[in-house]
């Protein structure tokens, strides 16, 4: 399961991602179809047109659903902004390789057109033709990597220049993700381990859900075709090699970049690639454990009818004095028809955001074990409103450098060159807020 989700991210011409699936991809605004590539011709092109009434008939009977089929044909489709991307196939096809390929799509046309919607679609017909004939051919997925397709289909105004008689070598390689020839004056690798903390917390100020989640991120810059292998303080390395397990980290929902040799990774754990030229994202994955919140937020708000409203939130750096978080910002909210905003607080600043019916308090800097105190006052309309609001929670943002909270440590990368040159590896930790949501009594 591991193996087909992380070859899914970037489908390609190996042997495990080159199933067939597709006739038909087509791209429609709401009642109308914006453009349309059949690859196939085994599924009729006036098919489309019973996709739109379908997904409001299941609408309305609330059983919407990712996958709908008419006859013997498919339609598997995803929303993007005002636009639906569908998939046509009459074909008993993989639908976790389908869905891959069109946000895979979506991903591709960002990178050309900076934001996919209708207008970007109906300006650059012509390249979103090509891209279709690059990205899939007779039903098999191609070259998606975007910055390959950008090497021969490039994009001035709205006009298709051929940048190349010649298709790169990369698209035929079996490093299509990396050019040949590549090099620097100096080779450095940069690592970048960064991870993201969902955490809730109740009213009476119990954690209800936390999670940890992970990416490796790379800045590679090494000339040649280099082979790297990167170590991480694996629990299930640790338990096949017979380690001490205590400072291991236990991760699920691993996912690669397409340039990790997968078979390498379930035999041994060792996680073996050429890189892409650049930045890419190596891997992600997630940790599933209790959370201990890093700024803990205490919170007191009154009300007072006909009034005013009185709010008093205490911040607390619950991790390690040794750390710092940076631009941490806390967003209290407040009543829609409260007005008179006076703030006084012992760090930072806060201030007032009237369209959104919050208060936000910015710390730069909020070493951790310290703990600061903000006030708010704010003034009622005389007269009460009777519709009651909804209490929407507390939330924190915030980014803690060179530190993680899983423990997961780099133990080392090696860089394999043939011409055998030295190469320096550089990582950075960072550990930053996700979803973070405190919820409030008042």
């Amino acid at each position: 399961c591991r193996s087909a989700c992380a070859r899914q991210l970037a489908p390609q011409r190996d042997h495990e991602m080159t199933s067939e699936f597709n006739a038909m991809v087509t791209i429609l605004l709401t009642f109308q179809v914006l453009i349309c590539r059949n690859y196939k011709g085994d599924v009729d092109m006036a098919e489309i047109d019973h996709f739109l009434p379908l997904l409001l008939q299941q609408e309305e009977e609330g059983l919407l659903s990712p996958a709908i089929t008419r006859g013997n044909v498919h339609f598997l489709w995803i929303k993007h902004s005002n636009l639906y991307l569908v998939a046509t196939t009459n074909k008993n096809s993989n639908a976790a390789l389908v869905y891959a390929f069109l946000y895979k799509l979506v991903e591709v046309f960002t990178e050309y057109f900076k934001e996919l919607e209708e207008e970007s679609i109906q300006d650059n017909f012509v390249v979103v033709y090509e891209l279709l004939d690059e990205l899939m051919d007779f039903g098999f997925p191609q070259t998606t990597d975007s910055k390959i397709l950008q090497e021969y289909i490039t994009q001035e105004g709205n006009k298709l220049e051929v940048a190349k008689s010649k298709v790169p070598t990369t698209v035929t390689n079996a490093v299509s993700w990396r050019s040949e020839g590549i090099k620097y004056k100096k080779n450095e690798v940069f690592i970048d381990v960064i991870e993201s903390i969902n955490v809730l917390v109740n009213a009476n100020g119990s954690v209800m859900s936390s999670d940890i989640v992970g990416s490796i991120k790379l800045k590679t810059m090494l000339s040649g075709m280099p082979e790297l292998r990167l170590g991480l303080n694996d629990r299930v390395l640790f338990t096949l090699t017979g380690r001490d397990k205590g400072k291991s980290v236990a991760m699920e929902d691993v996912k690669f970049h397409q340039c990790v040799r997968l078979s390498r990774f379930e035999n041994d754990r060792t996680i073996s690639f050429i890189p892409p030229d650049g930045e890419s994202e190596l891997m992600s994955y997630r940790i599933n454990t209790h959370v201990k919140p890093l700024i803990w937020i205490e919170s007191v708000i009154e009300r007072f009818s006909h009034s005013r409203v009185e709010i008093m939130v205490k911040a607390k750096g619950q991790f390690k004095k040794q750390s710092v978080a940076n631009n941490v910002e806390i967003k209290v909210p407040v009543p829609s028809d409260a007005d008179s905003p006076k703030f006084k607080t012992s760090t930072g600043h806060a201030k007032y955001v009237p369209e959104k019916n919050l208060v936000v308090w910015t710390i730069k800097s909020f070493p951790g074990g310290k703990e600061f105190l903000m006030r708010a006052h704010f003034g009622l309309p005389s007269v009460e409103n009777d519709e009651k609001e909804a209490k929407p929670p507390i939330t924190v943002k915030f980014e803690i450098p060179y530190f993680t909270v899983s423990g997961i440590q780099v133990r080392y990368m090696k860089i394999i060159e043939k011409s055998g040159y030295q190469a320096l590896p550089w990582v950075r930790y960072i550990t930053q807020s996700g979803d973070y949501q405190l919820r409030t009594n008042s």
